[in-house]
C-alpha cells in the first residue's frame, strides 16, 4: 500500500509526521526484542565495591540468568515501558532532524551525505532528541534496579513507571528529572553520531562500491557495521551516565534511613570518567560492552530492516 506522494518531498509537514512515527514504530520492535541485554548491561555498568558476594555481577550470561531465577523471567524487560516512551520521543526526532539537514546540506550533485557532515548532523540531532527524551531514561534506569532491591531485601520504591515518574519529580522537582541530562546526551549524540553517519554512509558506500541493490541485505550489512561503531564509540559515555543516574536510587535510600551522611560519589561525568580510570582502570569504562554489542549489533539490525521496510509499504523513499 502507498500513501500520497508528498511523503517523497522529506520537508512536507505530512512526510515528516508520518517518518516520525514510522522511526517509532520500527524502534518500539527494536527495543522490545533487546531489551534484556539492555537491563544486564546496567546492572554490569553499576558494579562497584559496594556490591559484594551474590549482589556483584559477574559476567554477562550469569547477571542475566540471576536476574530471570531471582526476580522472574519478566523481570528481564521490568522498564520497558519507559524505554519505549524515550524511543518515541528519542528515535523520532533524531531521525527527523538528521533526514531533514541531510536534504538541505547535501553536497550538489552528489548522491550521498559527506561523511564529516553526516557525523556532525547524527552528532547534533542525537543530542537534542536525547535532551527532551532525558526523563523517560532516567525513570528506565531506575526501574531496572528494582529487582535488585529486592535481592537486597529493600522496599520497592515504584509500583510501576507513572509512579515511578510522579515520585522522582516530587522528590527532585521539575529540573531533577534530567538529572545526568549531560553525560546522557553525551552519550547519546556519540550513539546517534556513530550509528547514523556509519549506516548512512555504509548503505551508499555497498550500493555505489559494490553495486548491491537497495534491498534487506544491504540494509543488514549496513546496521551490522552501524551497531559495532555504536558500541565502541559509545560504552565509556554510557558507563558514566549510568552511574551518575544510579546514585539517585542511594540518595532515596539515605532519605528513608536515620542516617543523613550520603554524600554523592560524583560530581559531573568528568569527575566520574576520570574517577573511574583511576580506582577500576581504563577498561571499567568498557564494562557491560558485550551485552551493548549484543544488543546494539540486533537492535540495529532489527530497527533499519524494520524501517526501511515500513517506509517501503507505506511509500517514503529509502532512508
Amino acid at each position: 500500500m502507498r500513501v500520497p506522494g508528498d511523503v517523497q518531498e522529506s520537508s512536507s509537514p505530512y512526510s515528516i509526521v508520518i517518518k516520525y512515527f514510522l522511526s517509532c514504530s520500527a524502534s518500539m520492535v527494536a527495543e522490545t526484542v533487546t531489551y534484556p541485554l539492555d537491563i544486564t548491561k546496567t546492572r554490569l555498568q553499576i558494579s562497584q565495591a559496594g556490591l559484594k558476594g551474590k549482589l556483584r555481577p559477574r559476567g554477562m550470561l550469569k547477571v542475566t540468568y540471576n536476574i530471570a531465577r531471582h526476580e522472574g523471567f519478566m523481570s528481564l524487560w521490568q522498564g520497558l515501558a519507559p524505554a519505549i516512551y524515550r524511543h518515541y520521543v528519542y528515535t523520532g526526532i533524531r531521525t527527523g532532524i538528521y533526514e531533514y539537514i541531510r536534504g538541505i546540506w547535501r553536497d550538489e550533485g552528489k548522491t550521498y551525505f559527506s561523511f564529516w557532515k553526516s557525523l556532525t548532523t547524527g552528532l547534533l540531532s542525537g543530542a537534542v532528541a536525547q535532551f527532551v527524551a532525558s526523563p523517560a531514561d532516567l525513570v528506565k534506569v531506575q526501574m531496572q534496579m528494582e529487582g535488585l532491591r529486592k535481592r537486597q531485601n529493600l522496599p520497592p520504591r515504584f509500583k510501576s513507571s507513572r509512579h515511578a515518574f510522579a515520585s522522582i519529580y516530587r522528590t527532585n522537582g521539575f529540573f531533577g528529572m534530567w538529572t545526568g541530562w549531560i553525560p546522557n546526551c553525551q552519550r547519546a549524540a556519540l550513539v546517534n553520531m556513530a550509528d547514523m553517519a556509519t549506516y548512512d554512509r555504509a548503505k551508499h558506500f555497498f550500493i555505489n562500491q559494490f553495486g548491491m541493490k537497495d534491498s534487506g541485505i544491504t540494509h543488514a550489512c549496513a546496521s551490522s557495521c552501524s551497531g559495532l561503531a555504536a558500541a565502541i564509540i559509545s560504552t565509556p559515555a554510557d558507563v558514566v551516565k549510568t552511574r551518575i543516574m544510579d546514585q539517585l536510587r542511594h540518595l532515596h535510600d539515605n532519605q528513608h534511613s536515620k542516617s543523613s551522611t550520603y554524600v554523592p560519589m560524583y560530581k559531573g561525568s568528568l569527575h566520574c570518567f576520570m574517577h573511574i580510570i583511576k580506582s577500576e582502570g581504563f577498561f571499567a569504562l568498557y564494562r557491560g560492552f558485550l551485552p551493548t554489542y549484543m544488543r546494539m549489533a540486533p537492535w540495529s539490525l532489527t530497527f533499519w530492516v524494520s524501517y526501511e521496510k515500513i517506509r517501503y509499504l507505506t511509500g517514503a523513499p529509502s532512508f
